[in-house]
């Protein structure tokens, strides 16, 4: 495809031909993927009672030092597919109930996942989610028009220092900030059927960081100043568990601890927004998926 030619699918604009060499993202023109399943470790309107169709595909555009799927993210653990086979995926995910189907991380794959899905979405008749790390070209947002019923992004950071140090992306703040607002002119405010799952709008994600609250507080800040309250859904994370590359940076080596997690919690109340947090049982490695690198 020809996107894959010259590959400026995410904010990096790497230029490579991935038909010949991995992009920056560590992928070829290949999909490929680590996880077919339900998932019942999101939230709430998400997840329900059968669990989110999650696909959960390899590469990333980022280098987050802390991710909790490295595997998949930055050793690029997974196996090869095609676009039927994807299809076929997401219709099997459907027989198995799940609410909804959740393509987490698949900007890499982007037009082999829009065609995957102009095979069988006229059959899913469960909402489409975009599960993002928030570092999006809003050229690229546009691509989903029509496609995505609910986005699932990130807001990491709002200073660019913090986001060079934790994920070679200095430019993420401002880059996730236009990304948002481009996902929410798609799909406007939440929309929830009679059981409380959610068929259209926004959720945004933010992980506190250890020695990030101030940090934290900005971003919610600027989230007020870019939402009305009830425009979005606001998740406030409190899972961090120092993973990967985390032993390297001494400040972010521990867990976050109640008071940081509180600090940023009562900006959030005070900002008006509704959504969803965490307890700190819900942090550790058992919450991370198994990934596979075979069918």
């Amino acid at each position: 495809m020809s996107h894959y030619l010259n590959c400026k699918l995410c904010p990096r604009e790497c230029g490579v031909n991935r038909s010949e060499s991995p992009g920056f993202c560590g992928q070829s023109d290949k999909i490929k993927i680590a996880r077919v399943g339900l998932h019942m470790w999101e939230e709430p309107p998400v997840s329900g009672e059968k669990g989110s169709g999650t696909v959960f595909f390899s590469g990333c555009q980022m280098r987050c030092v802390f991710c909790q799927n490295y595997e998949i993210s930055q050793l690029g653990k997974g196996y090869i597919i095609t676009e039927n086979q994807l299809a076929d995926g997401f219709l099997k995910l459907r027989d198995m109930g799940a609410e909804n189907i959740n393509l987490v991380s698949p900007t890499p794959f982007l037009p082999s996942v829009l065609r995957a899905l102009d095979i069988c979405r006229h059959r899913l008749n469960i909402p489409i989610i975009m599960n993002s790390g928030g570092y999006e070209k809003p050229e690229t947002v546009n691509m989903l028009k029509g496609y995505i019923d609910v986005y699932l992004p990130d807001f990491k950071y709002f200073s660019p220092e913090r986001a060079l140090k934790y994920s070679g992306a200095k430019d993420y703040p401002e880059i996730a900030q236009n990304a948002i607002k481009a996902m929410f002119e798609q799909v406007g405010k939440p929309v929830f059927d009679e059981r409380g799952m959610i068929k259209k709008g926004m959720i945004v994600r933010h992980l506190i960081l250890p020695g990030g609250r101030h940090d934290s507080v900005n971003v919610i800040k600027k989230l007020r100043e870019m939402f009305e309250p009830r425009d979005i859904l606001l998740s406030l994370m409190r899972q961090y568990t120092p993973m990967y590359r985390a032993k390297e940076f001494k400040e972010i080596d521990r867990r976050v601890s109640t008071f940081e997690y509180n600090s940023v919690l009562k900006e959030a109340v005070s900002a008006g927004f509704e959504g969803f947090t965490q307890d700190d049982g819900a942090v550790g490695e058992e919450y991370v998926p198994e990934f596979r690198d075979r069918e």
